[in-house]
This record gives C-alpha cells, sequence and structure tokens, in this order.
C-alpha cells in the first residue's frame, strides 16, 4: 500500500525546510518566498501527489484558527445559478476569497440547512470563518424558514448579507431606490413623460414614484406599475398582457435587464420600433445587455464589487451586529446605449 505523502517528504524533494513548504501551501502571506522556492515546492507536490491532511492541520492550529480562513457561502435556491446578474456576484466573492488567501468552503441552498446533520456539519465555528448568505430573503416564507435563520445567526458570528438586508446583520447591496430614480429621469430628460414600471415590487417602485411625482406625473403605483416581473419571460409576458399597440406606453422603467430582454422581445415581435415608438431602459448591466437589439441601456450595477465588498468584511473582521452592523449601498450608473 502506498504511503501518506508528508510535508517532510516535499522538503526533502524541493530541497527546503518543512516550514517553508508550510507557508507556500497555506498561503501565508507573512514569509515571503522566492518564486523560484517556491515553483520548486509546487512541482515537488505535483510530483509526489501530496495532498493535505485536514485533520492534523485542524490538530495543529486548533479548529476555530483552521476554520479562519474558510468562507461558506448559502444562496436562496438553484434558480440563482440560471441568472447572470447573481453569477457575476458568486464570481466576485470567488476572485476576492482567492486574493485574500481565503476558501469558499461550501456553496449550499437555504433549503438544504433543514437537514439537521449537514446544519451541524457545517454550520459552526470550527467549520467555517464566515458566512455570505446571498439573497436568501426570497427562501424566507415561513417561521420555520425564520427560525432556521435565527440559528444560523446563533452559530456564527461573521455573518454578511448580500442583496437583502436583515435585522441586526451587516449587508453590502446596491441602492435600488436611487438607481430607479436614476433610470426614470433619464427617461424623463428624453421628453418621456408616459413613463411605466415592469419589475420586482421593492424600493425600485419608490424610487420610479419619487421621480414621477418630482415632474407633476402620475406617481401613485396603481397607474404606472404594470406587472410583477423577476425574469425575461416575466417582461415579455406583461407587454403581451397589454392589449393593443395603442395602448403602449412611451417609456418602460424594467427592475433588471433580464426583464428588459423580455420586453424588447415582445415589442419586437408585436412590430414596435424602440427607441422610435416605445423606450426601454433596464437596470443591471448584466453582459448581454450589450448585444440585444437594439443595444439596452441600462443602469451599471457593481455586481463583483458586491461580493468582494462582503469577503473584505468578513477578512477584516468588520461585519459587526445590532448596532455595529454596516450596511454598505453600492451606488449605481448609467450605461447610454441604443433602447432610448
Amino acid at each position: 500500500m502506498k504511503s501518506t505523502v508528508t510535508q517532510n517528504d516535499v522538503a526533502k524533494e524541493a530541497g527546503v525546510t518543512r516550514s517553508m513548504v508550510s507557508y507556500v501551501i497555506s498561503g501565508n502571506s507573512d514569509r515571503s518566498v522566492a518564486p523560484e522556492t517556491r515553483q520548486r515546492i509546487l512541482d515537488a507536490i505535483e510530483k509526489l501527489g501530496y495532498r493535505p491532511n485536514k485533520a492534523a492541520q485542524a490538530l495543529q492550529q486548533g479548529d476555530v484558527a483552521f476554520a479562519s480562513n474558510r468562507i461558506g457561502v448559502i444562496l436562496c435556491n438553484a434558480d440563482v445559478f440560471l441568472r447572470p446578474y447573481y453569477a457575476e456576484i458568486i464570481s466576485g466573492i470567488h476572485t476576492a476569497a482567492h486574493d485574500q488567501n481565503y476558501h469558499i468552503d461550501f456553496i449550499r441552498f437555504f433549503e438544504d440547512f433543514r437537514d439537521p446533520v449537514l446544519f451541524n456539519t457545517l454550520i459552526h465555528e470550527e467549520q467555517i470563518g464566515g458566512l455570505i448568505m446571498l439573497s436568501v430573503d426570497q427562501a424566507i416564507k415561513s417561521p420555520e424558514d425564520r427560525e432556521l435563520l435565527e440559528k444560523i445567526k446563533s452559530r456564527l458570528s461573521k455573518i454578511v448579507c448580500v442583496e437583502w438586508q436583515y435585522e441586526d446583520l451587516s449587508c453590502v447591496m446596491y441602492d435600488r431606490r436611487e438607481t430607479a430614480t436614476k433610470a426614470t429621469e433619464y427617461l424623463y430628460r428624453q421628453g418621456i413623460t408616459d413613463i411605466v414600471y415592469i419589475g420586482q415590487d421593492d424600493e425600485r417602485v419608490q424610487g420610479v414614484a419619487q421621480i414621477l411625482s418630482l415632474h407633476g406625473l402620475k406617481s401613485d403605483p396603481k397607474d404606472f406599475y404594470v406587472a410583477e416581473a423577476f425574469d425575461m419571460r416575466g417582461g415579455s409576458a406583461a407587454v403581451n398582457a397589454i392589449p393593443s399597440v395603442e395602448e403602449l406606453p412611451r417609456g418602460i422603467v424594467c427592475g433588471s435587464d433580464e426583464v428588459a430582454i423580455g420586453v424588447l422581445s415582445a415589442l419586437n415581435r408585436r412590430g414596435v420600433r424602440v427607441p422610435d415608438e416605445v423606450a426601454v431602459i433596464g437596470m443591471d448591466n448584466i453582459e448581454m445587455s450589450e448585444y440585444t437589439s437594439p443595444a439596452l441601456t441600462t443602469m451599471n450595477v457593481p455586481k463583483k464589487n458586491m461580493g468582494r465588498r462582503a469577503v473584505e468584511m468578513i477578512v477584516n473582521n468588520t461585519c459587526g451586529r445590532g448596532e455595529n452592523a454596516i450596511r454598505i449601498m453600492l451606488p449605481a450608473n448609467i450605461v447610454s446605449r441604443d433602447s432610448c
């Protein structure tokens, strides 16, 4: 039977000390290692097939210390993986963790943690040093869900919510209301006064209402909120539900680029020219928005930066709670293209 390869074996193969091997493996930045020395160690690791012994590391460092640079990520549901907006946030989390020599220990769905075995295996400070919860508000549907969330809070000291807020926890978001006000104001400055909104029912509705009211236009949501929509299908369905082309508004503010892409598709099928007959603006600036026809004018939301800032709050231990909780609201800026 092949014996276990140790750090001593790697050190002997690379012609360095064991402590040098340990520094390279751990990603410790407190001590500089010459590039050629690092490469010799990495070559030895590959040649010998070395694998870190987690149990031994935990015994040596202490369980909590061993887990301190490991981050868990909880998503609201599996749909997140299908949404380009969330994919960029997750990319930001991974990139920032890598840059900080942290590791993403797991990415799971909120519902998974109803399993007590999984919960007790993953949600404690001997497993992870911090937790990021992405849009988990979408998964909180019942008192039992809230109870589970409270159990998670009780287990971990470092938790950051991304794209939502929860009571006394720190969070990173973009300012939805301000983003909607900027989008609506952009349409108004194009001389468009017949403006409606299609999208999520949240602070974005308030932002649209604020600008419409400011300019003396219809500002009651029942007068400008056409339909709740979350994706391309919802945006398309909202436009198709308008009985005739003559009843279409002159401008449409969409709660996301995916909704806007669905709106553009439905308008195209109905032979409506954008932006000559109907102007459309989205929010997010996902990659595909640049390649629609016409190219979508949108609000650029700092998606990757949200993920990065969440990781930095865990690394820097600034994700306080209660009166020490930090709420980071990132601004969005207009990306002017051809749809309005």
